[in-house]
């Protein structure tokens, strides 16, 4: 397994960050990469992603999910094999660090190589960076849902 980590500061409120990285469906529009996510219920969500002309399909659970501070993952099925947690720490009432870490099995020979590359912790950087520009450029959320998930 790899491991990535990277946070970054967005100029919102802790719940304004929150309540939009709750709306799975709208990952496409800050995830490079990720095609389409569709929510299939409050735990599960199927995923379509595309990296270097591979199409790949797989399906996560949210395993713990805590309002305003954290939402954990894994993947249940598919090609690929996954595991994060996306932390959401208030610095002030206007201001808000979010830090993700994900665990990833890379498949394949041009995974692997990437992986060593650093091309998965630039590409996780890049998505935080598409976040921090998605939020702050709207200023609110497009929803949220304020549920408890708890592990188990």
């Amino acid at each position: 397994m790899s491991m990535v980590q990277e946070q970054i500061d967005v100029d919102v409120p802790l719940h304004t960050a929150y309540n939009q990285w709750t709306q799975f469906e709208e990952f496409p529009h800050f995830m490079e990469g990720v095609e389409q996510v569709t929510q299939l219920s409050e735990r599960h969500n199927h995923w379509t992603t595309k990296v270097a002309g591979v199409t790949r399909e797989f399906d996560t659970e949210i395993v713990d999910q805590l309002p305003d501070e954290r939402i954990a993952w894994r993947t249940t099925g598919g090609e690929v094999r996954q595991m994060g947690v996306v932390t959401f720490h208030r610095l002030d009432a206007e201001h808000t660090t979010v830090r993700l870490a994900i665990d990833f099995e890379p498949e394949g020979v041009a995974e692997k190589a990437a992986d060593a590359m650093g091309m998965v912790d630039r590409r996780v950087k890049g998505d935080l960076r598409r976040f921090k520009s998605f939020i702050e450029e709207r200023g609110v959320e497009q929803g949220g849902w304020r549920g408890r998930i708890t592990p188990g």
